[in-house]
């Protein structure tokens, strides 16, 4: 088993009936999805899990970096590279496997993901600003001249309420995939595999993706009920991407070309507020209509919103304090980043409430021209705050993709530093 896919396992199964559901979808007309089964390669020129059409879970972990030693961290990376690139190919995590190997020497892969598919797992890292100059100013691996101007600490937002312990971290990672058990398998095995130069800081588990990343999927809904990301960037913009999401040469140190910067933000959501509120004050708040999720006063999801229009009363059709115009583009100098987040609920509060909400994940070139002055602008006055709490934070300079077999994690960061 140990150096067969587990995709192998299941191709009489799942794989046929992916194929049949592809062709039925090409004689329909219908968009075909990515398969259950289906593998998402892992070398490009970008890192995977970005532009990636959104998978239904998410794992996402933050580390710090234990060690002191450079060449343990960059053999670390190495290390993670290879398994990365063979989890997201529906093999184990090691060449031995989980149950190949000597009875009397622990596994080189944990095992429950025996029998299941590659299930479109990515692996997105990043690194923190931490991990070039910590809080207290110490260069742990000679990177401080290496940090790019854009990984400067996110600022303190207007009704924060961050947990210290679960947000930033020196290296973020996000796992996506259409099986939750994949998705926990692949981070379980790199926190296995980095144990000693690595401590898991925090993690967070998603389901029901929030936005789509693709002109293919539909617009999925988060957890007050309204269609979230109908404006969101997609794949196939290539000139909207190069302008907002990838970082071009010139942006900063020439390491970081082709890569992101991922930002997190877990968001609580007090549900049981929220749906004590009427209809017309939800969507007010939002300023989509909670059924089509069209604007105010529009008929179609993807229609523009009316930011100027005044109804007979003279006031706004889109109500000023709505979040769709207090986010727009128009609203904030053109800004705009590609979301791909997720729904979570961690069981409850101890008072009796859910705990639950969305954990935020965006994709930009520059957060200072994207995420921040979004995020006042909404922190200011946006009225939905009345019913979320910001509660985790974190920002991560994502490098570009893996070019082959013989580059690994973080090589351009290193390399010269």
């Amino acid at each position: 088993m140990s150096k067969v896919s587990r995709r192998a396992l299941v191709i009489g199964g799942l794989g046929a009936a992916g194929a049949v559901g592809a062709g039925a979808a090409l004689l329909t007309g219908e968009e075909p999805a990515v398969s259950f089964s289906d593998a998402v390669a892992f070398h490009g020129t970008h890192q995977a899990g970005i532009v990636t059409p959104a998978q239904d879970r998410l794992h996402f972990v933050a580390f710090d970096v234990v060690t002191k030693d450079r060449d343990r961290l960059i053999q670390l990376l190495k290390d993670w590279t290879v398994a990365a690139t063979r989890m997201t190919a529906g093999k184990d995590a090691g060449e031995v496997g989980a149950v190949a190997g000597l009875p009397e020497a622990p596994p080189d892969d944990t095992g429950e993901a025996i029998g299941l598919p590659a299930s479109a797992l990515t692996l997105t890292i990043g690194f923190g600003p931490t991990l070039f100059r910590t809080a207290d100013g110490r260069d742990r691996f000679g990177l401080a001249g290496r940090q790019p101007g854009a990984l400067a600490p996110l600022p303190k937002f207007t009704g924060d309420t961050l947990d210290a312990a679960l947000s930033d971290g020196d290296i973020g990672i996000q796992a996506c995939a259409n099986d939750p058990q994949v998705a926990v398998h692949a981070i379980r095995n790199l926190a296995r595999i980095g144990m000693g130069v690595v401590s898991v800081r925090w993690s967070q588990l998603g389901f029901g993706r929030t936005s789509s990343t693709s002109t293919g999927q539909a617009t999925p809904r988060n957890l007050f009920g309204f269609k979230d990301g109908t404006r969101n960037l997609k794949a196939e913009q290539d000139e909207l991407l190069r302008e907002h999401l990838w970082v071009q040469p010139g942006d900063g140190p020439a390491w970081m070309d082709g890569g992101s910067y991922l930002v997190t933000r877990k968001i609580r959501m007090l549900v049981e507020t929220w749906d004590r509120s009427p209809l017309v004050e939800q969507e007010a708040i939002v300023g989509r209509h909670k059924g089509s999720g069209a604007p105010i006063g529009l008929a179609g999801e993807f229609d523009e919103p009316d930011l100027t229009s005044v109804g007979d009363d003279d006031e706004p059709i889109m109500p000023k304090i709505a979040h769709v115009r207090l986010a727009h583009p128009a609203t904030n100098n053109g800004a705009r980043m590609l979301r791909r987040g997720y729904n979570f609920v961690d069981g409850s509060d101890g008072l009796g409430r859910l705990n639950a909400g969305l954990f935020f994940i965006s994709y930009q070139r520059d957060p200072a021209k994207a995420f921040i002055p979004v995020q006042r602008s909404l922190a200011a006055q946006d009225e939905m705050n009345e019913y979320i709490r910001h509660v985790s934070s974190g920002l991560f300079a994502c490098p570009p993709g893996i070019r082959d077999a013989g580059d690994f994690w973080g090589s351009g960061l290193f390399s010269g530093a």
